[in-house]
């Protein structure tokens, strides 16, 4: 009798990190911007953020405030890095691989950004760890820092991000998202009209920038809601290009001294189709700016979206994370400032999604390390459907 032959055993996908784990615990190298930061450049980004707070575009409200003048919202620093805080945490390369931004934690030291500041960048690979998920099957994690410094030294800032490594083709063929998402959501203009009205009143929540005193707070309380969106190809456009180094020819690679192999600019194993054409980009700059070509170009183009696993047209992680510190800074006001935050992102926002900000006061402390009160907050990011894109955690110095 004649046996029935069983199906092929399906390939086994493996990350090789063969180009991985020697560059652990290294500084890297990377870009750094030609020019210092201009008013132009801050109002850019808090457009694109729809961060509307006047202390960052309007040169009459700024001149009159105690800062004389405009300065850059807290989430500046992400704009003003090569990579957005992802370069550190995109180390080795990865044959056919894509990469989402898992998150962000961040420390303020209290210097603010203003206009003809110049910020550089010290980099540094952490360290990584590989999990299977749903979406990709064997992923990898990787955690870098970015620190901050002024052009006189001080230290402005500094960041952890982890990013999310795996192979798009996998990713594709599994379609997570294919599964879940339901049509692009198509909103009324009744339903408009209540997203408008829930941004202006959030808009005027904290115009003037007077902020609430420690003494004054109490945990449970709430923080006025937020909303985003809908966001589109415009918007994620928008954004997109007021990350500074996708400007043309507004960054050159710089390296650590004394490094054998810092990692400079060497390809990750972009996926085919989404990598960069260095030496075409010095005639055609074109060729290296992300959503022309490059591993960006899913954001803003659905079927390359789909390449990757994602679907349809998505927003920047790093948006998200710039999304959580201007919501709490505006909270905090004109005396306060964000001093530290930990943001996990969960869910990408999806072309036709709004973006809706809910927050609590979980905690108040008043001796903190910084010699500072503190209070705790706990920030939520969701989608219409509920669905939760970013949870934070976070530390908000407040006048006594």
């Amino acid at each position: 009798m004649a046996t029935r032959k069983s199906a092929a055993t399906p390939k086994k996908v493996e990350l090789d990190l063969s180009d991985v784990d020697h560059r652990v615990g290294q500084p890297i190298g990377g870009g750094q911007q030609w020019e210092p930061c201009s008013p132009s450049d801050i109002r850019r980004w808090v457009m694109a953020l729809d961060y509307p707070n006047p202390l960052h575009w309007d040169t009459e409200f700024a001149r009159n405030s105690k800062f004389g003048g405009l300065i850059a919202p807290q989430s500046i620093c992400v704009a003003l890095d090569y990579g957005h805080g992802a370069a550190p945490a995109c180390v080795g390369r990865i044959e056919g691989s894509h990469l989402i931004f898992g998150g962000e934690e961040w420390w303020f030291y209290g210097v603010p950004v203003r206009p003809g500041d110049k910020l550089f960048q010290d980099r540094r690979f952490l360290d990584y760890k590989v999990a299977d998920t749903k979406f990709a099957g064997p992923t990898l994690f990787q955690r870098g820092e970015t620190i901050h410094k002024n052009q006189h030294g001080a230290l402005v800032a500094r960041e952890h991000a982890t990013s999310i490594r795996y192979i798009a083709e996998e990713a594709n063929k599994r379609g997570m998202y294919d599964n879940a998402l339901g049509e692009i959501k198509r909103w009324t203009q009744e339903e408009l009209i209540a997203i408008e009205k829930l941004r202006y009143d959030w808009l005027m929540s904290n115009r003037l920038g007077i902020s609430p005193h420690f003494d004054e707070v109490k945990v449970g309380d709430t923080l006025p809601r937020r909303v985003v969106g809908p966001h589109s190809v415009a918007t994620f456009t928008t954004e997109y290009r007021a990350f500074l180094f996708n400007i043309w020819g507004t960054f050159h690679w710089t390296a650590p001294e004394g490094i054998e192999d810092p990692w400079v600019y060497q390809d990750p194993g972009w996926t085919e189709g989404f990598a960069f054409d260095e030496e075409g980009a010095k005639i055609d700059p074109r060729l290296r700016d992300g959503l022309y070509v490059g591993p960006s170009r899913g954001h803003i183009d659905g079927d390359k979206a789909g390449e990757v696993g994602m679907s349809r047209a998505y927003g920047y992680g790093a948006t998200m994370g710039g999304w959580c510190t201007d919501y709490l800074a505006y909270w905090a006001g004109h005396d306060g400032m964000v001093r530290h935050s930990k943001a996990d992102f969960r869910l990408p926002a999806f072309e036709g999604d709004v973006t809706y900000f809910d927050a609590e006061i979980i905690g108040k402390q008043e001796q903190s390390e910084w010699g500072v009160p503190l209070v705790q907050i706990e920030l939520r990011l969701t989608n219409q459907d509920g669905g939760t894109l970013v949870k934070c955690t976070a530390e908000v110095e407040l006048p006594r």
